[in-house]
This record gives structure tokens, C-alpha cells and sequence, in this order.
């Protein structure tokens, strides 16, 4: 695909429409159902052979937590136009779903504390509130909010490994501060100095100690870092110090990721939890939201990048299932690339590629003019400055 047939491939539809007809698409199955209470009636459970009902457990609570993480900044921003409606009824539907899932009498209790997944997936769904303060939290009813705490509260008896997963609980602790609740400082401290001992150079942390080619920088590690910064970083001078390096490697790591997105709008089919899909670019989507990409990389390269890769994946033949529901695969439906902790609920990780929804339509991210991403002009031999290492 040629540099021009690239740019016009993804100026088919106006960029920002498309995103929402793709949340429209993705999410309308999963907040429906769980505003009326009946998202494990309604929901499928795709799963590895003779694990489904083993990942029943705790699918629904993947499926709300995720999706909400990445829908939360356009929540919680101002619309116009055909999005109000949509909006609306989406926050509506989010607040229930809160209600219903925190509700230890609902048949759509989301089963907090019951299995270690449910200490992952509490983490994003705070990854969400905190992103969406006012209208995930501040709109909350009293009893809501107390069932909310209680519900986070239960994961503390889930002991994270010594990986990313020292995040979820650190994520869930800062939730509870801004909450008002009762939080353990010390849970925050060991995974953010643990992190600070792991990091590898050039933008990339290790997963503990050792080095994984795959895309958990991007899917927990980091944007789950400045996020457990943003939320209690003046609760400790020790923390607040940290957060301008947090964000310079994270910098570089979403231009990593920028360049990694082909031509022809692939990126590279590696490592672990590949089903997520365009979840893999949270870190880039969130450096783009947060309005901090490097200076040589502009907002519209890295729509037009995202949009195109939206479009390859969202629309492969197989991604959903005859009622809507996203299946378990990269490109279509591919049940054998989802691994044994993978499930119909998981697969809503997708959902972190749209966060730069949160930023108002006319931002230059969604109002500049289309413009070729880093490998359709190398490739199309532009010249250009050669790319580097970070020295932070």
C-alpha cells in the first residue's frame, strides 16, 4: 500500500466518526446488558476448551472493567452533535452497571475477591472511575459508592505476583484513596519502586526482573504507572519526583509504538494476550490524550495510524460473534491465540485504543488534516531524522 492509498483508505469516513461508530459497535452489547442486570444472562463465554466455566467467574467483570477503562475520558468530556445521545445513554448505562456489579444481591455481582482475575480486571475498572471522576463516581448514589468500596476492598486478599500485576493492586489502593476510603500507601510504594528497579532503558520496563517481547508495557505497565502517579503523586514527595521520568519513558515508548504500526496498518503478532487486539496501543492512545506525543511525532500521524489499524482488525470477517459480542482472536476469529486466563470478557482490553475520544473534536488530534504516519513515509522514502534511544 502506497503512501497515498494509505491516506485515503483512512480519510473513507471522518476519523473521529468512525471511532465512535466502532464504541457504538464494540460496547452497545456488553452496557446494555449490564444496566438492566443481565450481562451474565446475556453474555457469551468463549473460552479454551473445558475452561468456561472456570473463566465464568470472572469474564463480566473483564468485559465492564475494560471497556469502561477506555470509554471513561470520552465519558467524561463535552460532546456535541449525534455523540450526546449516545453519551447520555453510555454514562447511564456505565453508573448501573457500577450499581448492579457492586451489588453483592445481583444476579450481575461481578464476584470481587472471588478469583485472582477479579484483582486485574477491579484495577481497570478503577483505571476508569479515575479517569472519569464526575461521571463514574461523583454521580454515584450513596449505597453505590459504599458497595464500590466494599467491592475493592475484597480484592486485598489476592496476592499479585512479582510482575505487572504489583500494579493492579497498587491501582486499586489509589482508587480507594480518592475515594476517601482507607487506603495502604505501602502497596503504591512497592509496586512503583519495584517498577523504578525494573525498568530496562529506552523507554521499556521489564515484567519483574526479565524482558518480554510482548505488549504488557502498553497494556498495564505504564499507563497504569502515570495513572497510580496522577491519583496520589502529592501524597509523597517521593512519588511526585518520579512522575517527569515515568512520563519521559513513557514518551518514548508510545514513538516506539507509533513507528511499529506498518504501512499497511499491521504491527507486529507478538508476545502475550494478542486478542486484545488495538489495546495494544493504550500507551500511545493515552500519551495522545494526555497532549504530550514528542515533538516529532503530530496528533493527526498518530489518528490516522490508530484509525487504520481500528479498521484492519474491527472489520476482519469474525471479530464478532451473530449477536454482536467480540470473539477470541487478533485478526477475525482465532480461539487457538487466546491463552488459558483468555475469555469473551478479555477481549474488551480493545477498548484502551480510544481514549483520545476524551479530547474535544476540535483538538488538532481529530480536526488536523490527515497526515502519513512514521512507516508510510520512511517507506515511501521520505528522508527523514534518524530515530534514537532515550538516555532516561
Amino acid at each position: 500500500m502506497g503512501r497515498v492509498q494509505a491516506m485515503e483508505e483512512v480519510a473513507r469516513q471522518g476519523d473521529r466518526e468512525y471511532w465512535i461508530e466502532v464504541v457504538r459497535r464494540v460496547s452497545e452489547p456488553v452496557l446494555e446488558a449490564v444496566s438492566k442486570g443481565q450481562l451474565r444472562a446475556r453474555m457469551p463465554v468463549e473460552a479454551a476448551a473445558g475452561l468456561a466455566e472456570a473463566r465464568s467467574r470472572s469474564t463480566h467483570l473483564e468485559a465492564f472493567g475494560r471497556l469502561v477503562s477506555g470509554l471513561a475520558p470520552w465519558l467524561e468530556s463535552t460532546v456535541s452533535g449525534d455523540e450526546v445521545v449516545l453519551q447520555t445513554r453510555y454514562r447511564e448505562w456505565a453508573r448501573a452497571g457500577i450499581q448492579h456489579g457492586t451489588d453483592p444481591t445481583s444476579a450481575d455481582y461481578m464476584n470481587f475477591g472471588l478469583t485472582p482475575q477479579s484483582l486485574v480486571d477491579a484495577a481497570f475498572l478503577v483505571l476508569g472511575i479515575v479517569r472519569a471522576p464526575k461521571e463514574l463516581w461523583e454521580k454515584l448514589d450513596k449505597q453505590t459508592k459504599g458497595n464500590l468500596v466494599k467491592a475493592l476492598q475484597t480484592t486485598r486478599q489476592i496476592l499479585p505476583t512479582q510482575t505487572n500485576w504489583l500494579l493492579f493492586s497498587a491501582m486499586v489502593e489509589a482508587g480507594l484513596c480518592f475515594m476517601g476510603a482507607w487506603w495502604d500507601p505501602m502497596r503504591v510504594d512497592y509496586a512503583i519502586q519495584k517498577h523504578k528497579e525494573w525498568f530496562l532503558g529506552d523507554g521499556t520496563y521489564g515484567d519483574g526482573h526479565n524482558f518480554h517481547w510482548d505488549y504488557y508495557n502498553s497494556f498495564v505497565i505504564q499507563p497504569m504507572l502515570l495513572q497510580v502517579l496522577d491519583t496520589v503523586e502529592d501524597k509523597s514527595s517521593t512519588w511526585s519526583s518520579l512522575r517527569p521520568v515515568v512520563l519521559e519513558r513513557a514518551q518514548r515508548y508510545a514513538a516506539i509504538q507509533e513507528r511499529m504500526i506498518s504501512p499497511e496498518a499491521t504491527f507486529p503478532a507478538i508476545g502475550r494476550s494478542l486478542t486484545y487486539r488495538f489495546g495494544a496501543f493504550q500507551l500511545l492512545s493515552d500519551v495522545s490524550l494526555r497532549r504530550q506525543l514528542r515533538e516529532e511525532i503530530s496528533p493527526e500521524q498518530v489518528r490516522c495510524a490508530l484509525t487504520a489499524v481500528m479498521r484492519r482488525m474491527i472489520e476482519r470477517p469474525g471479530t464478532f460473534d451473530a449477536k454482536g459480542w467480540l470473539t477470541i482472536g487478533f485478526a477475525g476469529h482465532q480461539p487457538d491465540l487466546g491463552e488459558t486466563y483468555i475469555s469473551t470478557g478479555s477481549c474488551y482490553l480493545c477498548a484502551a485504543a480510544w481514549l483520545p475520544l476524551g479530547l474535544p473534536a476540535s483538538d488538532v488530534f481529530w480536526s488536523g488534516a490527515a497526515k502519513p504516519w512514521t512507516a508510510v513515509k520512511i517507506w515511501g522514502g521520505e528522508d527523514m531524522k534518524a530515530d534514537h534511544a532515550s538516555s532516561v
